[in-house]
């Protein structure tokens, strides 16, 4: 193939450039995102019981649907909550892979099984099945800079003219709302109702029957009599609009004409919606707006819709408002590929200046040169057919595959050049001579490194969707660069290279001349160096033996992660307060989390909002967020102004909070996976020992891990057991004095959970309208006997009459993990640690508790031990396939057993650099070992197809293989120092995004020194070891008497002879 394209240099270029416009075209199509859809499709159902609590919901909903979700396709887990509110949430995570519609369809037709098994007024409320993500794209504050609008009527104008609108944004999900719109509030006071013989019940009925809008039709409707000339709408009432319309609502007639009006027995406002939540930005007060992607959306493509219609609806935003981003994960995501764009550039501009200092002029660099942007862009037109997307993983492939990609062109010009200069041949007849030698090799090199990466595309889970990504982009530009190798670099080395004067190389003046007469003095003694290794092959098998083992012990012994914790600009705060505090309380502690920011971190943070009431832990009164915004990753160079760093001070600071637990996190590096980074386990029940005993052993195991040093911020990840009174209705007391139940159970639940009794009319959108009673009358035990029941004979009788109160203790959330009562328990590792030391940690001291209390991993944590229990199959899967695909490209099982040798040099180099830095053994560090395996077998099949070749012309087996290892020291020096300088931007990196190009940079760049360091020494033993062996087996096994044949034993008689 290569002389059809020698011959026709026109028809090579031709090829090269259809290659790079189809790839160039297809960039344009090509979606961008931070990563591909990495997390597991997941379907949430959602179920209300109004008024009961936790543990009634979770006996009458959440088992009960439990239980019917059998027999799906591809379930992993699945996590319920049951709440206070009446709130039942099952979640269930399916395998990567599985389409999210059909798990949705099934999901669906299960709980048709479920539903008649609910109680009614559940089936009523209606049950809701929708598709589950996790991670907030944006939070979006509106704030008033002139002070005119307060909280209420920030969250209510986000609620009625932002909200709606950007939900329909195409990749938009959920939206969560910080605040709550407008409502009309009926506040009910019991002294006097009882004045006027009024109930709860009668204000919910008047309100409804005169809140009504009537239609009454018109006159001269059709069919109309003959000669009508009227046609008009008839109108009688419409909802009310304001409070003084429903003070005014009419309760109660006298005989004697008095009346009873609404605002004589409640005082009526526009309120809230919901109390539950208050934001402030910065100190102020503010409304937030939390938007979710969909599942698969592109978060860059869905940020660029939303801020369009953001600004397009500024203009209409009252005076002195304006929307404010405190939590915006896109910034990130351009600013971390553009580094990995630029990273890409300087490994390019390395890998020429390499190129250039090997080959000594600026035609034979720029013959390689040529390849880089026809292999890239043909890679680009590889991903677009396969549907895949430029994102951080397929621009870490390519700086990957910068160095690979150039390797199959500087073994062509360089061995032209060798050619020329040796034999004296000109350009065209040293180019195809030199095809001739190397074309074995290319194709072997190229079918190595592709099969390398192979087997990494069969995992499964989202580690397998991360190892895809490497895969196919470093599989397909290996295959494109060794076409360009065998199509378009011969072409150019036959028609640029310049002829080779015999001495004209020794006489080169200058830097290259003294690099040359350098190089070549240094080849010579690596040339005695590896005649004397070989010949004494024994000693050396033995130090390649201590150090295969010291790999597989170093690298047995490394920490695992899944991913390394990232910079990603935003610094999350979570605050839980002790079980019954008070919304004040929350304000007070987020006050003072705001102030340490916005003082103490002035240089480093821009923007906080503070959420009281929310948390990713639960909603309460006690419960708490703060959102940090930080400033660009450029004024924040120096290593304590990382987010890391700022959330570590921020914890010292916190821990002098008395009245609050306060935990400061950076968001997990893939924000699909969860909402902090770390560890993630649910403790279990497994022997159904109850809900006191599994929270007794769930302390037990908080005390203990606040007590290890490797653990850090082991934190519960829901509420705790709150204060409960329990109000016992004595029935024959409530019979006896004639108290209907229902009347008891409407005026509790009306006067002290507050209830919705209709809609009225606020700015043109239909709000609600709540009854519950004043505040005042509802904050102790004793004003239950400030409330009234109606009897039968329109008697007045007291709650104290027929009812009586006691202290207790109730969780207000109750969770299960695969049908068993569980709690879940967040962490992470302490400074220096990595989260898979972490996580065994845990698991030790999870051993300490109970019989009957078990463990499973969750979230990032499920998905770092998947990955991680599969590595060793990785790692021997890969060498075997580079055994398998040599031996069939060599028709010989000795060649590949003499290259894959060479393995465990490159692996150790990657162990000790990786934890000579500190990084953990994560799914970079597994990427990164793979493409050292490759790089290794690389430059071990240079040095054996060249013996290989040597000694079918009739070399021995000592001479050919010191003559292979002489003329391909210079390649594979040339090769390795590139794809080294390749990925050195990689391993020094510091900005957004530098914690996956340091794990994954380090990793090669250690593979690199040590595969190759090592490796020209040890390839040339190895092959004369193998070569022996094989051929001592084959002359065994020749008949008695027989002379050997094989070119193996020959060359081994003639060694045994010298």
């Amino acid at each position: 193939m290569a002389r059809f394209f020698i011959d026709r240099p026109v028809f090579a270029w031709v090829v090269a450039i259809l290659i790079m416009l189809a790839g160039g075209l297809s960039i344009i199509s090509l979606p961008i995102a931070q990563y591909p859809t990495i997390a597991p499709p997941q379907i949430k159902v959602t179920a209300n019981y109004p008024g009961a609590s936790a543990k009634t919901v979770e006996d009458s909903v959440t088992q009960v649907i439990e239980q019917q979700m059998k027999g799906l396709d591809g379930l992993r887990y699945i996590a319920a909550t049951s709440e206070a509110n009446g709130t039942a949430t099952i979640t269930l995570t399916f395998d990567s892979g599985v389409d999210q519609n059909v798990a949705q369809m099934q999901v669906q037709n299960k709980l048709q099984l479920a539903t008649p098994l609910l109680p009614a007024v559940v089936q009523r409320q209606g049950l809701q099945v929708t598709k589950s993500v996790t991670n907030m794209l944006i939070l979006a504050g509106l704030i008033s800079d002139d002070g005119r609008l307060d909280g209420r009527e920030l969250a209510d104008y986000a609620s009625s003219h932002l909200r709606d609108p950007l939900s329909r944004v195409k990749g938009v999900g959920e939206v969560t709302l910080f605040g709550a719109e407008n409502a009309m509030r009926i506040w009910l006071d019991p002294a006097k109702l009882q004045q006027f013989g009024l109930v709860p019940g009668d204000v919910s009925a008047a309100v409804q029957a005169q809140n009504a809008p009537v239609s009454a039709g018109q006159f001269g409707g059709a069919p109309a009599v003959e000669g009508q000339q009227l046609n008009a709408t008839i109108t009688v009432q419409s909802r009310l609009r304001t409070p003084e319309e429903f003070g005014a609502i009419v309760l109660k007639t006298g005989a004697d004409g008095a009346v009873v009006r609404l605002r004589d027995v409640a005082r009526v406002e526009i309120g809230r919606d919901q109390y539950e939540t208050a934001a402030q930005f910065n100190g102020r007060p503010s409304a937030g707006l939390a938007f979710k992607l969909t599942f698969g959306a592109n978060a860059l493509v869905t940020h660029a819709t939303h801020t369009p219609n953001t600004t397009e609806m500024a203009p209409g935003f009252p005076a002195g408002v304006k929307v404010v981003y405190p939590y915006d994960t896109t910034p990130f995501v351009r600013v971390s590929i553009a580094e990995v764009v630029k990273t890409l550039l300087e490994a390019i501009f390395l890998v020429f200046l390499v190129m250039l200092l090997f080959l000594g002029n600026f035609r034979a660099t720029f013959i390689p040169t040529i390849a880089v942007p026809v292999v890239l862009l043909g890679t680009f037109g590889v991903l677009a057919a396969f549907g895949y997307s430029i994102n951080t993983l397929t621009m870490f492939a390519m700086v990957l595959a910068i160095g690979l990609l150039v390797d199959d062109a500087i073994v062509v010009v360089e061995n032209v050049e060798r050619v020329m200069r040796e034999d004296g041949l000109g350009p065209l007849e040293a180019t195809r001579k030199s095809m001739d030698q190397i074309t074995g090799a290319l194709v072997g090199v190229a079918a190595v490194l592709s099969a390398v990466f192979v087997p990494m595309a069969f995992f499964s889970g989202s580690a397998g969707a991360i190892y895809r990504q490497f895969s196919l982009t470093i599989a397909s530009s290996m295959i494109l660069s060794v076409v360009v190798a065998l199509v378009l670099t011969p072409a150019l080395c036959a028609t640029m290279l310049k002829p080779v004067r015999a001495g004209e190389v020794e006489n080169r003046r200058g830097f290259f001349g003294w690099f040359d007469r350098w190089f070549e003095r240094g080849t010579t003694g690596y040339t005695k160096g590896v005649g004397a290794l070989v010949r004494r092959g024994g000693r050396l098998l033995l130090v390649y033996v201590v150090l295969a083992a010291g790999m597989g012990l170093l690298l047995w012994r490394m920490p695992t992660a899944f991913l390394p914790d990232e910079d990603q600009g935003i610094v999350l705060v979570q605050i839980a307060l002790p079980s019954g505090a008070t919304q004040g309380r929350t304000l007070e502690v987020e006050k003072t989390i705001g102030d340490h920011f916005l003082r103490e971190e002035a240089a480093s943070v821009d923007q906080v909002m503070t959420v009281a009431g929310f948390s990713y832990a639960g909603s309460g009164q006690n419960m708490g967020m703060a959102f940090v915004h930080l400033k660009d990753w450029d004024q924040r160079k120096r290593p304590e102004r990382r987010a890391a760093a700022i959330a570590g001070r921020a914890m010292a600071a916190f821990s002098g909070i008395r009245d609050a637990r306060v935990y400061a996190m950076i968001p997990p590096a893939i924000v699909e996976l969860g909402t902090s980074s770390g560890f993630d386990l649910q403790l279990q029940d497994r022997a159904g020992l109850g809900h006191d005993a599994l929270m007794a052993a769930r302390n037990q195991l908080l005390g203990m891990a606040w007590k290890n040093p490797d653990l850090a911020m082991v934190r519960p990840n829901g509420l705790e057991d709150t204060p409960t009174f329990q109000v016992d209705v004595d029935r024959t007391k409530a019979g006896a004095l004639g108290v209907p139940f229902a009347q008891i159970n409407d005026t509790l639940s009306s006067a002290w959970g507050g209830s919705r009794v209709d809609d009225f009319l606020d700015g043109g959108r239909v709000k609600k309208v709540y009854m519950q009673g004043d505040a005042p009358f509802r904050m102790l035990p004793e004003d239950i006997g400030r409330w009234y029941a109606r009897n039968d004979a329109g008697e007045m009788a007291p709650f104290s009459a027929f009812s009586s109160g006691r202290w207790g203790a109730d969780s207000p959330r109750l969770e299960r993990y695969n049908g068993i009562p569980s709690v879940e328990i967040l962490g992470e590792a302490a400074r220096g640690r990595s989260t898979g030391a972490a996580m065994a940690t845990m698991e030790e001291l999870v051993q300490k508790l109970p019989p009957g209390i078990g463990y499973e991993w969750t979230g990032l944590s499920y998905e770092e031990r998947q990955a991680g229990s599969g590595t060793i199959a990785l790692y021997a899967l890969s060498i075997v396939v580079i055994f398998l695909v040599l031996a069939a490209l060599y028709e010989s099982w000795a060649i590949p057993l003499a290259v894959v040798m060479v393995a465990p040099l490159g692996m150790l180099g990657a162990s000790l650099a990786t934890s000579l830095r500190g990084l953990p053994a994560g799914i970079y560090f597994q990427v990164g070992l793979m493409a050292t395996i490759g790089l290794a077998a690389k430059n071990a099949i240079l040095i054996v197809e060249f013996a290989k070749k040597l000694q079918e012309e009739g070399h021995d087996l000592l001479s050919a293989t010191i003559e292979a290892s002489r003329m391909r020291l210079r390649p594979i020096l040339m090769t390795s120092l590139a794809f080294g300088l390749g990925v050195l931007p990689l391993a020094i990196s510091n900005g957004a995004g530098s914690g996956s190009q340091n794990a994954i940079g380090t990793c090669v760049l250690g593979g690199t020194i040590f595969a190759t360091a090592l490796g020209i020494f040890f390839v040339p033993v190895f092959f004369v070891v193998v070569r022996r062996l094989f051929a001592a087996k084959r002359t065994v096994a020749l008949p008695a008497g027989a002379a050997p044949v094989a070119v193996e034993a020959d060359s081994a008689s003639r060694e045994d002879a010298e």
